[in-house]
């Protein structure tokens, strides 16, 4: 029977280059895992595909220890540089395929490199985040790049206390997102309803006492005093100070669920408190395994399940 060793040399793969974890994805749990992985003398890299969603953030002012708020991009610096500081590193470059060994090892393929440049690890974290859904309107990416899109009540609902907000959605979800600003920041809050319901919304925007725009939305626009406008079905315009896209998101599973790892009914990865997925040595931190979405609890998160690990080896 052939050792680990000598399975990795049969496939072309050297022993010494083992790392300890690759964790996929470089937003704020990704890069808290592989600071505390450094820290704890282990070898890891983060691979980073630059599609996450923390870089877009044009400022946060709920991340603790940034009182004048943080920009996304400024925060990932900060992390980044904090971990080059402990002796790890951040490949750009995307993970094209992972498979397991017959040793039990993750093989892991990297989309820039040669077919043949491969990278062998002990542990993977899945730190992939999720994809925001962007409201289906002509005039969207004007409004988001004016900053007056927001997709995290919970994050910015402060900054937006006794403003004028439109929740824009097509589900109980975005009810719900409506009614949570409607009772913790605002009592000016509307429904923006789009296509694509398949449920009677009525009761439920009754119930949580949010009040519905007139019409299915149609276009989004600016104007000149920076007001975001929603243009409904009968050619009416609407201005808010601010809309939300209570659209719900895509979490970023595919790794994990071509690996077996068990998913929820939101299209989370299921974990269990330290980050274990059901699949041995592969783990699951930040927003695609927990629904809150908030970029301090990604951290807590990843270092937990980078503690895991280490206390794993």
């Amino acid at each position: 029977m052939m050792t680990s060793d000598e399975r990795a040399s049969a496939a072309g793969l050297d022993s010494s280059d083992i790392l300890d974890c690759v964790v996929v994805g470089g937003g704020p749990a990704g890069l808290t895992a592989a600071l505390y992985l450094r820290r704890f003398h282990r070898r890891v890299r983060v691979i980073d595909a630059g599609a996450g969603r923390a870089r877009k953030i044009s400022r946060s002012h709920n991340v603790a220890g940034f009182p004048d708020g943080v920009a996304g991009a400024q925060l990932l610096d900060l992390m980044q540089r904090h971990l080059r500081q402990a002796g790890g590193d951040v490949i750009a470059d995307t993970v094209a395929h992972i498979e397991r060994s017959a040793n039990g090892l993750f093989v892991i393929d990297l989309t820039g490199g040669p077919a043949n440049e491969r990278l062998l690890a002990r542990n993977i974290l899945l730190c992939t985040g999720v994809k925001d859904r962007l409201p289906p309107l002509p005039g969207a990416d004007m409004v988001q790049a004016a900053d007056l899109l927001r997709y995290c009540p919970v994050c910015d609902g402060y900054e937006h206390t006794g403003q004028r907000i439109g929740v824009i959605g097509n589900s109980s979800h975005g009810v719900r997102e409506a009614a949570f600003l409607l009772e913790a920041f605002s009592s000016d809050v509307w429904f923006v309803e789009v296509e694509g319901s398949n449920e009677d919304l009525e009761p439920v925007l009754r119930r949580a006492g949010v009040r519905r725009l007139a019409g299915l939305a149609r276009h989004l626009g600016v104007d000149h005093d920076q007001h975001a406008l929603v243009t409904t079905e009968d050619g009416a315009v609407h201005r808010f100070d601010v809309l939300y896209a209570g659209l719900g998101v895509d979490p970023r599973t595919q790794l994990a669920a071509s690996l077996g790892a068990a998913l929820s009914a939101s299209g989370s990865i299921v974990t269990d408190a330290h980050g274990r997925t059901n699949i041995d040595n592969l783990y699951a931190a930040g927003d695609v395994a927990n629904a809150l979405d908030q970029i301090g609890v990604a951290v807590g998160h990843a270092a937990i399940a980078a503690t895991a690990i280490h206390n794993s080896l």
